[in-house]
This record gives structure tokens, sequence and C-alpha cells, in this order.
């Protein structure tokens, strides 16, 4: 196996995507991109990690990853897309990446419904809110892959609220990227970790003062009248909060 490409080969590649594969199954097990070299740097990296410990397993049987490129001659944004592209194809969970590719939850895989909702710009008007609901932002948890579970967690869970104010609201939308993915009838509050969560790792230190609710999904006459639309109007420029009341015609 070549460890190095020669200068001519370097010169015209550009950045590539490449695709680190079992040489008795073909599966692949490692996807990433870059420009020169760096489709070599695994083979040497002294660090301990799922990949590296695979490529030193199959070095100790006598056996080489095949490598391959997957594309090249691209720019940086564009290789940076089909590495994403790649590793939402495979699933994360059949690879030893750490985490999908930049950009993922935006360009990655995406059911075409979903997809036309986020760029036919469908607005919500205020008019057309009858109950009290918040707005809560989750742009730095949602994936296009989320279960339903995962999506009513990131969204519940876990906020700075004003607990009396919390309260009064009858419905919870969960925001991405300004759209309404999901409506959630709000049942109770509770202080932050109260309660079962599919969340990982989370820091009961920082989240004291915070809370969570429980809830439903609402009923679908209300999910059509939320779900799928743009709430970017709800907004100024450069507010960055991340959950908003929407208070209604209907008052508690």
């Amino acid at each position: 196996m070549i460890k190095h490409f020669s200068n001519n080969t370097r010169n015209s590649l550009g950045f590539y995507v490449y695709v680190y594969s079992d040489p008795d199954t073909h599966k692949p097990f490692y996807v990433g991109k870059g420009n020169n070299d760096r489709v070599f740097d695994h083979l040497d990296d002294p660090k301990e990690n799922d990949k590296i410990n695979k490529i030193n397993f199959l070095k100790e049987n006598g056996k080489e990853p095949i490598i391959e490129i997957l594309a090249h001659g691209l720019d940086n944004d564009t290789a940076l897309k089909v590495e994403a592209a790649a590793i939402d194809l495979i699933g994360i969970e059949n690879l030893t990446n750490i985490k999908r590719g930049h950009g993922s939850s935006t360009y990655g895989k995406i059911e075409v419904s979903k997809l036309e909702a986020r760029y036919s710009e469908k607005k919500l008007d205020f008019k057309d809110i009858t109950e009290n609901i918040m707005f809560i932002r989750i742009n730095q948890l949602y994936r296009n892959d989320m279960s339903d579970l995962e999506l009513y967690d990131a969204t519940r869970g876990y906020w700075k609220v004003n607990p009396e104010n919390a309260k009064k609201m009858d419905y919870a939308l969960a925001i991405y990227e300004g759209m309404v993915l999901e409506v959630y009838e709000i049942v109770a509050w509770f202080p932050a970790l109260s309660t079962f969560t599919s969340r990982k790792n989370l820091d009961a230190e920082h989240l004291k003062n915070r809370y969570e609710f429980v809830g439903r999904i609402a009923d679908e006459n209300i999910r059509k009248q939320y779900v799928d639309k743009s709430v970017e109007n709800f907004y100024s420029k450069g507010d960055a909060s991340p959950f908003k009341y929407i208070w209604g015609k209907k008052q508690k």
C-alpha cells in the first residue's frame, strides 16, 4: 500500500472525500475529508479510538484497510457536504466516525416532504395563533435522522424558564432554523433531570435552576396549524433567545 501521493497527484486532487473499508467484508468503517496526504494520516496515528483500533487490529492480523477516494477535485465546502452525505448514507452507527459530517443537519439526508417544508417558506401568521405557545429552538441538538423520542427530549429540556410563565403555555413548538418541526402539548413542568430522558452525558451541576416539561404530541388539528411553517418573522435580527413565549387569543 502506498503511504503518500506524488506531487503531481497532490496538485491534481484538490479537496477530496475518502473511505476506509474492511478488506474481508468490504464494508466501510470510516469516512473522512481532506487534501494532500490527509488520507494516509490514520495509518500511523498514535491516538486510541475506534478507528485507529480497527486499523491496528487489521495490521496485527497481517491485513490492511482498503482506502478509496470517493470524490476529488472539490473545494473545501463541497467536500464537507459530500463527506456528510456519505456518512448519512452509510449510517454513523455503522462507522467509527465520532460525529456526523459538518452541516449534515442542514444539508444531510432528509425526507423529501421535510425538505420541501424547509424551503417553501410557508409562514405562521400571528393572527392564526389561538393558544399560548412556546417556541423552543433546538439548532444545536437537531439532526435530520433524529427519532421521535430524541426530538421530544431535545425540545422539552433544559431551559432557564420562569416557571410561572412556562406553566401558562399550552404547547411547545420544536424549532430548527426557523421552521416548526413538531408540536407538543405541555402537561407539566419539572426541575431539570426529574424525569427520564434519552439524552446522554448531562451535567447535573450545569442544569441547576433549569426546567423540563413532559407532554405529548399535539392533536392533528393543532399540528396542522403549526408544523412545517416558518416562524422567522417572529424573531428580530440578532435575536438568539432559545425560547420565546407567544400569547394567543385564548388567555389562561
